[in-house]
């Protein structure tokens, strides 16, 4: 029976890269995301480039019922996946009560709801079957609160202690469990942030490229927290040394510089 990885926010970005890097070893592919027409066009590109098979689903994985109807077509489907990727996810900058709710329910809904959900029903499809693996995609900005973009940090924080939990949970049923904690990308992750990118963007910052490629190598050896890139470790070690309440003042400071004017 054919395998698949199933990559959400696969349409740019970290999603894309490594949607890119699987299909460079030869794994097939079903990619979701909201534009039809981005994921029709990755797909032809990598079918013709890689010869593997690619399919696809244009969904919004932040509204509820889109989010069922989906699940439904994965329990009742035939197609085996061994590898779900979580990379779908929105950020959004700005003081927490200036927010329109709105905006603020939609992060929660897909960085937050729609994640667990997936892992909630792939998991019980890879236990069925005898193993599989997952990786929900976090950041650095989850070992840390992150004033001025409160809901996003914590929403990456829940992705981290919700993967470890996961991992441990699941070893039993041959479900591997890892979680990715990158830092600044060269990706549109900032623009649609509102913030700054020239601030957090230099000549050492990892390419998406880059991130995808050291994610799947350490997905190989079953780590359990990925964090790309040095300066990305030595960030999220900060807090055992500064301690939490400078660690508050600190990014609450670094943020607050950044955003768009």
């Amino acid at each position: 029976m054919t395998r698949y990885a199933l990559v959400t926010g696969a349409s740019s970005g970290i999603g894309l890269a490594i949607a890119e890097a699987l299909a460079r070893r030869g794994r097939h592919l079903i990619l979701v995301a909201r534009h039809r027409d981005m994921l029709e066009s990755i797909a032809i590109e990598f079918t013709q480039r890689f010869g593997v098979e690619v399919l696809f689903r244009a969904c919004d994985l932040g509204e509820p019922l889109r989010l069922s109807g989906f699940l439904l077509e994965l329990e009742d489907g035939e197609r085996q996946i061994d590898l779900l990727v979580n990379c779908a996810g929105i950020g959004n900058s700005g003081p927490f009560l200036a927010q329109e709710w709105a905006q603020e329910q939609d992060l929660l809904d897909l960085n937050v709801l729609a994640m667990t959900r997936l892992c909630h029903t792939v998991g019980n499809l890879m236990a069925v079957q005898g193993g599989g693996q997952i990786l929900n995609v976090a950041s650095i900005m989850g070992f840390q609160p992150g004033p001025w973009m409160s809901t996003y940090a914590a929403s990456k924080a829940f992705v981290l202690h919700f993967s470890e939990g996961l991992r441990e949970e699941l070893k039993k049923t041959g479900v591997k469990v890892s979680v990715l904690c990158p830092g600044p990308t060269h990706t549109s992750f900032f623009r649609a942030a509102q913030l700054n990118a020239d601030n957090f963007i230099n000549d050492t910052t990892l390419t998406a490229e880059e991130v995808a490629l050291y994610t799947v190598r350490a997905l190989d050896k079953n780590k359990a927290i990925i964090i790309p890139g040095w300066r990305n470790r030595f960030i999220t070690g900060l807090p055992r040394v500064t301690g939490r309440w400078l660690t508050r003042k600190i990014w609450s400071s670094i943020i607050k510089s950044r955003l768009s004017a």
